[in-house]
C-alpha cells in the first residue's frame, strides 16, 4: 500500500509538473487559436460589426453570399487563378528540378540563384514586379519593344492581370524546386540503368520512373499549392488592391475588406468558414485520389 501510495504521489507530481511546463502553450493556444476559431464560427451566424453586440441571424450571412456580386467575382477570380497556377507550377517546378539535377559545371551556383527569390519578402517582391510589369516603363515590355513587339498592359489590363500574377508566382517557385530536388536524389539509380538496358529513352525514363518515384512529393506540393492559391492575398493587395475592374479581387482580399474596411465581421467570418470548408474538401479529394497515382516505395 505504501508503495502504491508513493507511486501515486510521484505520478501526480509528474503530471502537475508536466502541466506547468506546457501551460504557456496551453494558455496561448486557448487564447489565440481555439477561442478565435470558435468565436468566428459563432460570429458567422451573427450580424456583428465590432461596435455593437453580435445579433443572431442564423444562416443569413451564407445566403447573402449568393446575392453578392463581388463575392461571386472574388470566388471566380480565385478559382481561375488556382486552375491556371497549380498545373503550370507543378510542370514548371518539376522541369526546373530535372534541369538542376543534371551533372553540369557550377550546378550548385545555379541552384542557389534559383532559390534566392524565395528569400525576398513577399511585399518587396510585389513592389519589384510592379516595376517589371509596368506597361509603359516595365522591363518585360521594354525587352519586347527591341524585337518590335508591343506587350500587353499586364496588371493594368483586366484580361492580363491574373495571368500576370501567375507569371510572377513562377519567380518564387524555388522552394518547391528544392523539395523536388531532394526527392530526385532518392530515386534508385539502378532503375535508370535497367531502363537503359531495355532501350528506354530519356523521356520514357522521366515518365515511367522519375514521376512515379517522386509522386509523394508531387502530392505534397499539390496540396500546399492548392491551399496557398485559395488564400492568395498579399500580392494582389500590394500590387492592384483588387483592380483593375475587380479582375484581381481574390477571395481573401474581399474577406479582408469585409472584416477590416466595412467592419462586417459576421459576414467575413462566414466567408472564412466557407473558405476553410472548401480548402478541406479540395485537400480530401486530392488525398482520396492519391491512392491511384502516388507510389510509396517499400509499400505493398
Amino acid at each position: 500500500m505504501k508503495s502504491q501510495l508513493y507511486i501515486s504521489k510521484v505520478t501526480k507530481r509528474n503530471i502537475r509538473n508536466g502541466l506547468l511546463f506546457v501551460s504557456p502553450f496551453l494558455i496561448g493556444f486557448t487564447c489565440f487559436i481555439a477561442y478565435p476559431i470558435l468565436a468566428s464560427l459563432y460570429y458567422s451566424f451573427c450580424d456583428f460589426n465590432i461596435f455593437q453586440e453580435p445579433r443572431w441571424i442564423g444562416i443569413e450571412n451564407y445566403r447573402n453570399m449568393l446575392k453578392d456580386d463581388l463575392f461571386i467575382t472574388s470566388a471566380y477570380n480565385t478559382i481561375y487563378y488556382t486552375l491556371l497556377y497549380i498545373p503550370f507550377s507543378l510542370f514548371f517546378g518539376i522541369g526546373m528540378a530535372l534541369l538542376l539535377n543534371t551533372k553540369v559545371k557550377g550546378l550548385s551556383i545555379y541552384r542557389t540563384i534559383y532559390y534566392l527569390p524565395t528569400l525576398v519578402p513577399t511585399v518587396a517582391a510585389s513592389i519589384l514586379w510592379l516595376q517589371i510589369l509596368d506597361p509603359t516603363y516595365g522591363l518585360i515590355n521594354n525587352i519586347l519593344r527591341i524585337f518590335g513587339i508591343y506587350g500587353p498592359g499586364w496588371i493594368a489590363d483586366p484580361k492580363w492581370a491574373k495571368p500576370s500574377l501567375v507569371i510572377m508566382g513562377f519567380w518564387g517557385i524555388g522552394g518547391a524546386v528544392i523539395i523536388y530536388l531532394a526527392g530526385l536524389q532518392d530515386v534508385p539509380q539502378q532503375l535508370y540503368e535497367a531502363a537503359e538496358l531495355d532501350g528506354a529513352s530519356s523521356w520514357q525514363k522521366v515518365i515511367y520512373i522519375t514521376i512515379p518515384m517522386i509522386s509523394p512529393i508531387i502530392l505534397f506540393n499539390l496540396i500546399i499549392g492548392i491551399i496557398g492559391a485559395l488564400q492568395y492575398f498579399t500580392q494582389a493587395y500590394v500590387m492592384t488592391s483588387g483592380g483593375p475592374a475587380n479582375s484581381t479581387l481574390f477571395y481573401s482580399l474581399y474577406l479582408f475588406r469585409n472584416a477590416f474596411q466595412f467592419f462586417r465581421m459576421g459576414y467575413a467570418s462566414a466567408m472564412a468558414w466557407l473558405l476553410f470548408i472548401t480548402t478541406l474538401i479540395c485537400t480530401l479529394v486530392v488525398l482520396k485520389s492519391s491512392a491511384r497515382w502516388v507510389y510509396y516505395g517499400g509499400t505493398k
